[in-house]
């Protein structure tokens, strides 16, 4: 039997038949496994996935885990008492870094004796995300007699990367060792075929009375007496350890009360928006929350994570996505993303990556996989539309602080995206931005839409590459007008006047070669033979957004996206309902995405169609308080709206996720109008209309450049009045 060597000079040895088995998880499965509601609480780069109990079945088919770096510590982990589990009475993930669980007991016999009635025991577990996962479990007897109790717990570490969970086959994997005991703490281990050694150390609050492993499940058994109306607390915590890395051990209160503190310090830090709707206050608190939940702390800097459970990483997309969403709230998101991505700027062609000089990343990994280099993100690049937006995010992040230093560290980093865009984005010259993958493990589809299926023809053939995507130009002219006004800023009028001459000859051609006058609407892309991809899809609502529509097809636009069927009721489908490739179930060929539709709202409202951004806000309003803790989630299905029906969940939606989160507040800014320029030391309110739901808005402390200002805005019937409450600095509040 061979002998491994951890670092800290523990011996550990190989189990075989653990090592060799199949994984049985892979996204094509999950849909089986999807009939409770599950748990999901994260702080960092750690992230907990339980069922509704709190527990992670022993061959689950939904990865549930405790996950670190892309890899999962826990495949297992179950609580048992007298050898079965109790049952549920409540449980929720509400705070996004602990969950609490209510449960009780059934029936316990000896044979036919009742020897403890059914509902006369209550265990509480809480656990907390602090740098692993720290739980206490309190155990009461409402019994007036003494309570024998047999306590186990099973405990199980795949050290998975989490594309295995996710359906990726491997033809090697590392080597699992036995699980060992020493003391009180128990340990799982895997030397990886990346020669890193990965641990579980699991701190038990007692010693077991027995110990049993089986194909590496581990379950350990403890007994307690509980006397009448006594009680039982047991604290443990579950360390993740990649390498030499150390276990810290923290208390279970302290890792609480730290996160309370955080959590307050991160709100206090942001501008505060009241409202007269505690429901819409309750939509945007959750949104507050979830956003903070979703930074973490990398090497090299601080970043917004896509979402749970499959997205806990930094990526480009998402990531600038949900900066720009929250820039009202707050602008420092915004800086730490930029910086953080200008770090991981493309600087070579590399095929295996996507990689291209001056292209913004889409995907970073930091499992065994990666670094095995058996998947390309390390980091991947196959994404069209990140670098567009860096430059987007960039120009937004200057209007709003007029932060000319900050701009100058990235000013190489802007130019290298505007040489990514001319060199390479447009790959045959025709000012548009294409992709083809290079990547054999790359995306198919490289825009936002990144299913195979995603971009189709209207006969249902799909799209051949290199695509160039509708919204993906209207991103590229948005940035290089934002841009243009930053260096006019500056005194750069030369550069200024050619980015705008680029813009506007972008537009103009846009406007003649994707329009579609039979549906007066825009193609949703051009394949590589030039031909209009004319399903009719929400990628044109963004151009929206990104104001490259001309005014005089604005209308027609506005107009076909309200019709029913691509207006659920509850937001803008994905795709038409008239499409051969619609299906309200599917991923992007029918679903609503939140993120879509504030962008839409946005660019509904910024061309002036406010009844129509309005009756959008709304249906985006009903369809989160409609879902559990007033969450956004990342989709829903795109079932039409029937009376006082539910939004119907898409199965495996990330929940919480970033750009879901921060939806709510670009909706926001947009109904509210707010615009600033901080050049200027003016903040706008443009055409301000608040929804019927909404009679008063107050802004507290919104930051534009060096001042701080607080805004009243109030419904007065068919107006919305705006009034400067208060300010520091000599900021002027602009009502048009």
């Amino acid at each position: 039997m061979r002998k491994i060597v951890s670092p800290e000079g523990e011996e550990f040895y190989v189990e075989v038949e653990a090592t060799n088995r199949i994984l049985n998880e892979g996204i094509p499965f999950i849909i089986v496994d999807i009939r409770e509601r599950r748990l999901a609480i994260k702080e960092g780069d750690y992230f907990l996935f339980t069922n509704s109990e709190g527990n992670i079945p022993s061959n689950n088919t939904s990865g549930l885990g405790l996950y670190h770096k892309d890899t999962r510590f826990l495949s297992n982990f179950e609580f048992m008492v007298n050898g079965r589990t109790p049952i549920l009475l409540s449980s929720t993930a509400e705070r996004d870094y602990l969950a609490h669980i209510e449960l009780t007991n059934a029936d316990f016999r000896d044979g036919k004796r009742l020897i403890i009635p059914q509902e006369t025991l209550n265990v509480r577990r809480l656990r907390v995300i602090s740098g692993g996962l720290h739980e206490r479990i309190r155990i009461k007897n409402y019994n007036p007699f003494p309570v024998d109790l047999e306590l186990a717990f099973a405990f199980d570490a795949d050290f998975a990367d989490i594309f295995e969970v996710r359906g990726m086959r491997r033809q090697k994997r590392g080597k699992l060792l036995y699980p060992k005991l020493i003391e009180n703490e128990l340990i799982f281990a895997y030397l990886g075929e990346d020669d890193i050694f990965r641990q579980t150390k699991i701190n038990l609050p007692f010693k077991p009375d027995s110990i049993e492993t089986v194909l590496n499940r581990t379950i350990i058994r403890h007994r307690i007496t509980i006397e009448p109306g006594g009680r039982q607390v047991f604290n443990y915590n579950v360390l993740p350890i990649i390498g030499s890395s150390e276990a810290k051990t923290v208390v279970f209160n302290a890792a609480v009360a730290d996160l309370r503190s955080s959590y307050a310090a991160w709100e206090d830090q942001i501008t505060g928006i009241f409202t007269d709707n505690e429901l819409f206050n309750s939509v945007m608190n959750r949104g507050i929350s979830d956003i903070r939940a979703l930074v973490a702390n990398h090497p090299e800097g601080r970043i917004f994570h896509a979402g749970l459970p499959w997205y806990v990483a930094p990526f480009g997309r998402d990531s600038l996505t949900t900066a720009i969403q929250v820039l009202s709230l707050t602008t420092k998101p915004a800086k730490e993303t930029l910086r953080f991505l200008a770090k991981f700027q493309g600087k070579e062609v590399n095929y295996w990556k996507d990689e291209e000089p001056g292209k913004i990343l889409h995907e970073i990994r930091e499992g065994e996989l990666a670094t095995l280099k058996e998947i390309p993100h390390t980091p991947y690049y196959g994404t069209v539309d990140a670098t567009p937006l860096f430059l987007i995010l960039a120009a937004e992040y200057y209007k709003w602080t007029n932060d000319l230093e900050f701009m100058r560290e990235i000013r190489p980093n802007i130019e290298l995206c505007l040489y990514w865009i001319d060199n390479y984005g447009d790959v045959d010259g025709d000012l548009f931005i294409e992709y083809k993958r290079h990547s054999k493990r790359g995306l198919i589809n490289q825009g936002w839409k990144d299913s195979w299926n995603a971009v189709a023809h209207a006969d249902g053939q799909l799209a051949e590459p290199p695509i160039a995507l509708c919204e993906v130009q209207g991103y590229l002219y948005r940035a290089k007008m934002d841009i243009a006004r930053y260096y006019r800023d500056i005194g750069e009028d030369e550069r200024a006047q050619e980015l705008e001459c680029q813009a506007s000859e972008l537009k103009d051609k846009f406007n003649e070669t994707f329009w579609l006058s039979e549906e007066g609407f825009f193609a949703m892309a051009l394949d590589g033979n030039k031909k209009q991809v004319a399903t009719v899809t929400s990628n044109v609502g963004q151009c929206l957004f990104s104001g490259i529509i001309d005014e005089s097809k604005a209308g027609q636009v506005v107009n076909r996206l309200m019709q029913p069927d691509m207006f659920s009721g509850w937001g803008i489908r994905t795709v038409s309902k008239a499409a051969k490739i619609y299906n309200p179930m599917s991923y992007h060929n029918g679903s609503v995405w939140p993120h879509d539709n504030s962008m839409i709202i946005y660019g509904v409202k910024a061309y002036g169609f406010n009844e129509e951004a309005t009756i959008l806000a709304s249906a985006l309003f009903d369809a989160a308080i409609h879902h559990t803790y007033y969450r956004l989630p990342e989709l829903f299905c795109g079932f039409t709206r029937r009376g006082a029906n539910w939004p119907v969940s898409y199965p495996v939606s990330c929940s919480p996720q970033a750009w879901a989160a921060g939806s709510v507040f670009l909706m926001l800014q947009a109904m509210l109008g707010i615009f600033p320029d901080a050049s200027k030391n003016i903040v706008y309110a443009k055409n301000p209309v608040l929804p019927r739901w909404l009679n008063r808005v107050e802004l507290d402390n919104l930051q534009v450049g060096d001042s701080k200002v607080s805004i009243l805005l109030r419904r007065e019937g068919a107006f919305t009045e705006v009034s400067k409450l208060s300010s520091t600095g000599n900021i002027k509040v602009v009502s048009e």
